[in-house]
C-alpha cells in the first residue's frame, strides 16, 4: 500500500517518539516516589483493597493479579528505566518488533498504575498519556517510514484536547465570555508557579487580551492542523507557544508538555533537517497498524459526539484501558483562593493557650514569604488533592481521615511527600486543619512586607483530632 507510509512524517514521528518516552520518565518516577503513601499496603488508598472490591473488567491491571510494594516499586522504577532508554534512541536501534515492545510495556505498565491509583489518578493527563503513548506502540521505529494514518490520528488526539478545552470556557463559566476569568486564574488555580504573581499583576486589558487568544488558538487554530503543509506546521507552532505561556504561569503536571509533544508530531522538518527515505512497512505491521487504526476511530464516536453536547463531559474515559478519551480543563474559574492549613501541636491537651506549628508542603502555598516553585512536569498528587479539598470537604471523604491519622503517628512515607515536618522526632498529639482565604500581594505589600501572600479570614475545617 503505497500510500499508507510516508518518510514526509519521519521528523514529527521522531520528535513526538523520543519526547513522549520523556514524559514517560516523569511520570514513572511520580509513580516510584510517592506510592507507598498514596495506595501502597499501608497507603492512604491502598491497592489491596481496592482490587478486592473492583473486578479485573472494570479495571485492567498487573495489581489485579498480583499486588505487593515490591512489585509496584519494581514495574515503577523498570518503567522510568525503559523510558529513559527509549528517550535516548533505544527503539530505534533494535527491530521493529522489538521497538514495539518496548512501547507496549511502557503503555501496559502505566496503564496498569493508572487503574488501581483511583482518586490520586483522577486527573485528564494520566488518560491523555494512556491515549498517547498507545498510538506510539504502532508508530514504528527508523526501519520504516511513518504509517500516515496514525500519524494522523495523533493530530486527531491533539484537536481534541485543544477543541474539547475550548469548548468547556464558552460553555462554562461567564468569565470566560466576557473575558475576565484571567483576573483570577492566575491566583486561584490549583498549583502557581513562580511567576504566576507577576501574571496576576499584568494590566487587565492585556488579560482580557490573554483569554480572546485563547479561545482563537483553542477554537480555530486545531482545525488547521488537518490542513496541508506548511499551514499545519504553522497551527502546531501556534499550539506550542501558548502551551510555553502556560507552563510559565502555573504549574499543571505534565499535560501542557503532553500537549507540545502531540503538536510537535505536525511539524513538516524539511526546513531544519534532510528527510531520509525510509522503507515501506513489512505487510503483516500494515495490517496490524490499519486494524488498530480502525479501533480508535471507531472509539473516537462517543467522544466526538461529547464534543457537540450541550452538557460536554471534561476528562471521561468510555472504557478501561483509555484509548480514546474526552478532555479539557476550567470550565469553571474560581474567583477566591481558599488553602487549607493543617496543624499539630505536642501539648496534651488544647487550651486556648496550645501552641499550634503548621505542615508545609512542596508545591501547595502555605508560608506566605515563600515563592511558588515550580515543579511541572513533575506531578505532585497531594498537593493538587488538597486544592480540591479547599473546595469542599467531599474531594477528601475517600482519603483525609487516613492522611490525618498517618500524621499522627509520623509515618515515613506521608511525611516524605511534605516540605516541612514541624514534629521530626516524636509525632504531635493533637491535628487540626483550618481554611484561611489567601490572595496575591501587591506591589506596595510585597516591597513592605517581603511577603508573596496575604491570608487571612480563618474558619475551622477539621476540630483538633487525636488517635486517643
Amino acid at each position: 500500500m503505497q500510500w499508507f507510509s510516508s518518510s514526509a512524517y519521519w521528523f514529527g514521528r521522531l520528535v513526538f517518539q523520543r519526547s513522549l518516552a520523556a514524559v514517560y520518565l516523569v511520570a514513572f518516577l511520580t509513580a516510584a516516589v510517592q506510592f507507598r503513601a498514596l495506595i501502597g499496603e499501608r497507603g492512604m488508598l491502598p491497592v489491596p483493597a481496592f482490587v478486592r472490591r473492583v473486578p479485573f473488567r472494570s479495571a485492567p491491571s498487573l495489581f489485579q493479579l498480583r499486588y505487593s510494594d515490591r512489585l509496584f516499586a519494581l514495574c515503577a522504577w523498570s518503567g522510568a528505566a525503559l523510558a529513559g532508554a527509549v528517550a535516548a534512541g533505544a527503539a530505534d536501534a533494535v527491530p521493529l518488533a522489538a521497538a514495539m515492545a518496548c512501547w507496549a510495556v511502557l503503555w501496559a505498565l502505566y496503564v496498569s498504575i493508572v487503574n488501581v491509583g483511583q482518586t490520586w489518578y483522577g486527573f485528564g493527563w494520566e488518560s491523555l498519556l494512556l491515549e498517547a503513548g498507545f498510538l506510539a506502540v504502532f508508530l514504528g521505529n527508523d526501519d520504516i517510514a511513518p504509517p500516515v494514518i496514525l500519524m494522523w490520528l495523533l493530530r486527531w488526539v491533539l484537536f481534541r484536547v485543544e477543541f474539547g478545552a475550548g469548548l468547556i470556557k464558552l460553555r462554562g463559566d461567564p468569565c470566560w465570555r466576557d473575558l475576565t476569568c484571567l483576573y483570577y486564574h492566575h491566583e486561584t488555580q490549583p498549583m502557581p508557579g513562580p511567576l504566576s504573581w507577576f501574571f496576576h499583576h499584568l494590566p487587565k486589558p492585556l488579560h482580557r487580551v490573554e483569554v480572546a487568544a485563547n479561545h482563537f488558538v483553542q477554537l480555530v487554530v486545531p482545525v488547521a492542523l488537518f490542513t496541508p503543509q506548511p499551514v499545519a506546521s504553522i497551527a502546531a507552532c501556534v499550539i506550542i507557544c501558548t502551551q510555553l505561556w502556560l507552563v510559565l504561569s502555573g504549574n499543571f503536571a505534565w499535560l501542557n508538555w503532553l500537549t507540545i509533544v502531540l503538536a510537535a508530531s505536525a511539524l513538516d522538518g524539511s526546513p531544519v533537517a534532510a528527510t531520509p527515505s525510509l522503507p515501506r512497512p513489512p505487510l503483516w505491521y500494515e495490517i496490524v497498524a490499519a486494524v488498530v487504526a480502525g479501533l480508535v476511530l471507531a472509539l473516537s464516536y462517543r467522544p466526538a459526539r461529547n464534543l457537540l453536547s450541550h452538557r460536554q463531559r471534561m476528562n471521561t474515559t468510555y472504557e478501561p484501558l483509555h484509548l480514546v478519551n474526552s478532555y479539557g480543563a476550567f470550565g469553571s474559574i474560581t474567583r477566591i483562593r481558599h488553602e487549607v492549613v493543617i496543624e499539630g501541636t505536642a501539648d496534651e491537651a488544647v487550651t486556648d493557650r496550645t501552641i499550634w506549628r503548621e505542615y508545609e508542603f512542596h508545591g501547595k502555598p502555605g508560608d506566605v514569604r515563600r515563592l511558588p516553585r515550580q515543579f511541572a512536569p513533575y506531578h505532585l498528587r497531594l498537593d493538587w488533592l488538597l486544592w480540591f479539598l479547599a473546595l469542599s470537604p467531599s474531594y477528601g471523604s475517600s482519603w483525609f481521615g487516613a492522611f490525618v491519622e498517618r500524621l499522627l503517628v509520623n509515618d515515613p512515607d506521608t511525611v516524605r511527600l511534605l516540605r516541612h515536618n514541624p514534629f521530626p522526632e516524636t509525632p504531635p498529639v493533637f491535628i487540626r486543619a483550618r481554611v484561611w482565604r489567601y490572595r496575591f500581594t501587591t506591589w506596595q505589600e510585597l516591597r513592605r512586607t517581603g511577603a508573596w501572600w496575604h491570608r487571612e479570614a480563618p474558619r475551622a475545617f477539621l476540630p483538633p483530632t487525636t488517635l486517643r
